[in-house]
This record gives structure tokens, C-alpha cells and sequence, in this order.
């Protein structure tokens, strides 16, 4: 079993890298830089300057994607890590390099800007010969998220290939170290989620893909709660991401949906027969509902850890709001703003779990759905 799992996991990563790596949206943390007094100066293109703590700004740079990973600022000092940027226009084709040509957005490269203000802030665009710019046809390129990905991947890979290793080694020993962290999560997403949910006879098809999406959710839940690198980046709070695995569980429901499972959605037994037709009331109803249990799935894993990321940095906004009124008001309310923060963060912990079974759990009952035989 544990080389199907890798091999979902592998499989997982090309899809997420697929779309994970399309245009990110946003500016970086690490164009905003604390003053003494904890404000903030938000560095404009070619020298321009905005004085100020923006609380919007501060939180969307550091929940949203980037194209580098902001590890450290101190006055004029930055140190993060540059990520390639893969950019495909009509006029200039394929377009690849490293994301520290644009100088934190003060310098252009190769006809074209990164965008630290205006409509296409946080976004790299071409700049044309009569000097406006335009979002590129194509954008690849490698940003956080994906570098985040293959962290986790490689993470999830270490994890598992060393406890499989352990129980070939010691076959009739009792687990010991991580594998004994690892065989109650694995028995319990069999016994209490897979079996229950799809069947005794059918829930060993579906295991490799229930735990390596479990495993999956819940180490970068975790991940996304480290504020250092390799950290803090908000994988499983990008809709994008939610999206693609949300899309694996419709997949498979589809692909094993048995003659039973379609035959209750275009002709459900039981139904009068004028609700199916000549109108396809009921039919249309089934169809919407498939097309709505992967995107309630999508939405909701990506709602819950955003809003948790939202939270905690707006606590840490009321430091800076209230610092610029006054250094004494901005120290006090910090005290407060650190408690709330602590208190949300041992939370977080606990919904970091909870996503990920949750998900585990709906898809598994989908999956049950598509494969319960006729009664």
C-alpha cells in the first residue's frame, strides 16, 4: 500500500504544480518594511514611497502567492529567496528568469515590471512600445506555493518511505518512533472513515487516495502555521490549490460511480414520473449537487485556514494601528494582541486537524455514494 500512496502523491504534485503556478495576484511581504515607530513604508516603483501601515496590505502579502519567499527585512536589508519567473507573451515568447531582475520592483528586465501598486499590483506585466502594460498571455511561472508543495512532498515522502521501511525491517515488532505516531492516523482513517463511509468490500481501492489527501491537508495546514521558512506559506488557503484536489475527489467519484449511483441521478426510483420528464426536474437537481459537493469541499477548506491566517495577522495589525497613534498605546495593546494571537494560534493547531479530516471524510462518503450497490 505504501507504494500506491506515493505514487498518488507524485501524481498530486504534477496536478498542483500544473495549476498552483498560474499568475499569483499579489505584492510580497517583503515590500513592506518597519520603521522604528511601527509603521511601514511601502516601496513605490522607481523611488516612489507611500508612508503608512496599510492592515489590507500587511495581510494579503502574507496570505496571498508570491514569486519569491520573503524570509527576513530590517530597514533597507532583504534576504528571501528567489523563485523563477516563466512569462510567454505574443510579442516576446518565452520569457525565463530569476524573480530578483526587477530589484523588489524598481528596476525593469527584459521589457517587463513588477507591479507594486495599481490594478495589476503583485503581478509582472509587459510593458509595451506605446508604454502601457499588460498582463502577459501566459504566466508559469515558479512561485511560494509551489515551492511549498514540493516541500510538503518531499516531507510527506521522508515520512512514509522511512516508516515503510521500518515495518519491513521489524515485521512482528510493536512501531516505535514515528511509525508509532503515523499507525494510529493510518488505522483510523481505515476503520473510522474509509470503512464506514464505503464498505468493507470496497474501501481498499480508495485508502491510497484517502491518506495521501489527509496527510496531504494536514501537513501543510501545519506547515502554514510555522511563520519561518521553510513555513509560512498559506498552500491549503489558495483557492486554486482547494481547487485541484477538490477536482481529484469529484474524478474518482465519476470514474467508479456504478450503474446504481447514475441511474439515481438521470432516473431516480420512487420519483413520479412528471418530475422527470418531460421536464428533467430531478435530473438537472442531481446534476447541480455533483457539481456542488466538490466545490462545497473546495470552499470550505480554503475559507476555514484563510480566515484563521486573517485573524491572527489582524491582532498583529492592532500593534501598528495603534503605535502610530502613540509608541505607549502601541506597547499596551500588544500585550493584548499577543494573547489573542497565542490563543488563535494553539486553535489553529486544531483546525489544521479538523480540515483535513473533514475533507478526508466527505470524500470518502462521496466516494461510498458512487459504489453502494442497489438494495
Amino acid at each position: 500500500m505504501s507504494r500506491k500512496v506515493i505514487s498518488y502523491i507524485l501524481g498530486a504534485l504534477l496536478f498542483l504544480i500544473l495549476f498552483a503556478a498560474g499568475p499569483v495576484q499579489q505584492d510580497n511581504e517583503s515590500h513592506t518594511q518597519a520603521d522604528a515607530s511601527g509603521s511601514a513604508v511601502h516601496e513605490a516603483p522607481h523611488g516612489e514611497a507611500e508612508e503608512g501601515f496599510s492592515p489590507s496590505d500587511f495581510i494579503f502579502d502574507h496570505i496571498l502567492d508570491a514569486y519569491d519567499w520573503h524570509i527576513l527585512s530590517y530597514h533597507d536589508f532583504h534576504l528571501s529567496i528567489p523563485l523563477p519567473v516563466i512569462i510567454y507573451s505574443d510579442t516576446k515568447g518565452l520569457n525565463v528568469f530569476m524573480f530578483n531582475k526587477f530589484h523588489h520592483g524598481h528596476s525593469d528586465y527584459k521589457g517587463f515590471r513588477y507591479e507594486t501598486h495599481g490594478e495589476n499590483r503583485g503581478k509582472v506585466v509587459e510593458i509595451m512600445e506605446d508604454g502601457s502594460r499588460i498582463v502577459p498571455k501566459l504566466d508559469l511561472s515558479f512561485t511560494k506555493n509551489v515551492l511549498a508543495i514540493l516541500i510538503s512532498i518531499i516531507l510527506l515522502l521522508l515520512v512514509f518511505l522511512s516508516v515503510a521501511k521500518a515495518y519491513k525491517r521489524n515485521p512482528d515488532k510493536a512501531p516505535t518512533g514515528l511509525q508509532n505516531l503515523m499507525e494510529p492516523i493510518i488505522l483510523f482513517i481505515r476503520d473510522d472513515i474509509a470503512r464506514p463511509s464505503i464498505g468493507e468490500h470496497k474501501y481498499k481501492k480508495f485508502m491510497p487516495f484517502l491518506l495521501s489527501i489527509f496527510f496531504f491537508i494536514w501537513f501543510n495546514n501545519m506547515l502554514g502555521l510555522i511563520p519561518i521558512f521553510p513555513g509560512g506559506a498559506n498552500v491549503t488557503g489558495n483557492i486554486t490549490v482547494t481547487l485541484v484536489l477538490a477536482l481529484f475527489t469529484f474524478g474518482i467519484t465519476t470514474i467508479n460511480g456504478n450503474k446504481n449511483y447514475w441511474l439515481h441521478i438521470f432516473n431516480m426510483p420512487g420519483v413520479p414520473w412528471w418530475i422527470k420528464f418531460p421536464i428533467p426536474l430531478m435530473p438537472v437537481i442531481e446534476i447541480i449537487g455533483m457539481i456542488t459537493k466538490p466545490f462545497v469541499l473546495m470552499i470550505r477548506l480554503f475559507a476555514n485556514i484563510t480566515a484563521g491566517h486573517i485573524i491572527v495577522l489582524g491582532f498583529f495589525s492592532l500593534i501598528f494601528i495603534f503605535g502610530q497613534m502613540s509608541p505607549g498605546l502601541g506597547y499596551g495593546v500588544s500585550i493584548l494582541s499577543l494573547a489573542f494571537t497565542i490563543f488563535m494560534s494553539m486553535l489553529e493547531l486544531l483546525v489544521a486537524l479538523i480540515q483535513a479530516y473533514v475533507f478526508t471524510l466527505l470524500s470518502a462518503i462521496y466516494f461510498g455514494m458512487a459504489t453502494e450497490e442497489h438494495h
